[in-house]
């Protein structure tokens, strides 16, 4: 069940990522980085990708990532996995008006990216449950 959890974790962790890639007018630095790469044709589904897409991928990462934190009950991951979504969610809807909340998005980006490979390279170890001798 955790390989799921994770592979779904880092596949909503990509969709964010590309999803931001595609609205050069909303995140100018993904923007030149999306055309840099080629990908300048997400720029026609700009408005899906930041108004539908984004914000339910965040919010399935946040439900995995809230999930997988109560499964292993490791604290500090639990709290870094949840925050980033949480930013970014926060960032396109009560934050969007101050003009720091772009930069409050780019770090919640990449600190889900940086969760996401710390996943890959360490991952979290299952608990060791010991039957109690009553």
């Amino acid at each position: 069940m955790s390989r799921k959890l994770s592979a779904l974790d880092h596949v909503g962790c990509g969709g964010i990522l590309i999803a931001a890639l595609s609205c050069a007018g909303c995140f100018p630095a993904l923007g030149a980085l999306a055309a840099t790469f080629g990908l300048g044709f997400l720029g026609q589904f700009e408005g899906v990708m930041v108004n539908t897409v984004l914000p339910l991928l965040a919010v399935l990462v946040l439900f995995i990532n809230g999930y997988a934190w109560w499964q292993h009950r490791s604290h500090w991951r639990g709290v870094l996995s949840v925050l980033g979504p949480v930013a970014i969610l926060a960032s396109l809807y009560p934050l969007w008006q101050y003009s720091w909340s772009g930069g409050l998005f780019y770090g919640a980006l990449t600190l889900m990216l940086v969760v996401s490979v710390m996943e890959f390279v360490k991952p979290v170890q299952a608990r060791c449950v010991l039957p109690r001798g009553d």
